[in-house]
């Protein structure tokens, strides 16, 4: 008769059932994970995943582009002389049931040019977009202005026209200061393959955690209790294939537990 042998099973568990601690670990590996990310969210501040249109978002989309002058304009072409977008001859969408907004907006963009004799102060930018090309809308025009002004080496002054149902309206970035500078915007293209002709611009976004659209308290508070909840019942399970283990002796070492009771029972018939 044997006696349970909890530390001793558990080792010989170990060294003949590899699928199994194999097992074993992932549940505990998962659970341990759960409680670290749980003890993460409750002292941190979340960003909210199921928002996908933000400042941050727009403005890192805006950057992908090169903005380049036309080959067979003037650098100096002011705005003004561009035919607006909007014109009835364009083929767009029809945007009569479309209220407009008409942001002026300080925004952490910064520009380089192709141009090294060109300065990248007191000037302006202006160039229009479709909305699927900033990844917020589908066919409908956005009309967006850069203004670099001199001493504003880390954000641009972005004045950008667009339906109001496209723009992320919730969380705004800081509004951007007047300026007594007269500055006229030069009229430039988006484009994904510039020609070596051609003078371009190229805008570089920094992620702004002030513009990010947080989770609310409560629904963090829930995201929290799922993850320690989930946390528990894997631990609880990986605590039950722990007693399990140790409750189950291996075959080799029950066979030589029960050889001196054979011995003794061949020799009682003799």
């Amino acid at each position: 008769m044997g006696f349970w042998q909890p530390v001793t099973n558990l080792k010989d568990y170990i060294s003949h059932n590899p699928p199994g601690v194999t097992f074993f670990l992932c549940l505990l590996t998962l659970a341990v994970s759960f409680l670290c990310l749980s003890s993460y969210s409750d002292t941190h501040v979340l960003a909210n995943p199921d928002t996908t249109k933000d400042w941050n978002h727009l403005l890192s989309s805006l950057s992908q582009f090169q903005l380049c002058e036309k080959a067979n304009a003037s650098s100096s072409e002011p705005v003004s002389q561009v035919p607006s977008p909007l014109n009835r001859d364009t083929p767009v969408e029809s945007t009569e049931t479309h209220s407009f907004t008409s942001l002026h907006l300080k925004v952490p963009l910064v520009a380089t040019t192709t141009a090294q004799s060109d300065s990248l102060k007191d000037f302006g930018l202006h160039t229009t977009l479709r909305a699927k090309q900033l990844y917020i809308g589908g066919s409908e025009i956005i009309n967006v202005t850069l203004e670099f002004l001199s001493g504003n080496g880390t954000y641009t002054c972005l004045t950008i026209k667009a339906p109001t149902h496209l723009l992320p309206m919730s969380l705004l970035p800081p509004k951007c200061p007047a300026s007594e500078k007269n500055i006229s915007p030069i009229y430039v293209e988006a484009s994904n393959q510039p020609t070596a002709s051609q003078t371009c611009y190229s805008l570089h976004s920094k992620n702004d955690p002030a513009l990010t659209i947080k989770l609310q308290q409560e629904e963090q508070n829930v995201a929290v209790r799922h993850l320690l909840v989930a946390s528990m019942c894997l631990l609880g399970i990986c605590l039950g294939l722990c007693v399990t283990a140790s409750l189950t002796q291996s075959s080799t070492r029950r066979h030589h537990l029960n050889e001196p009771d054979l011995q003794n029972e061949l020799l009682s018939h003799e």
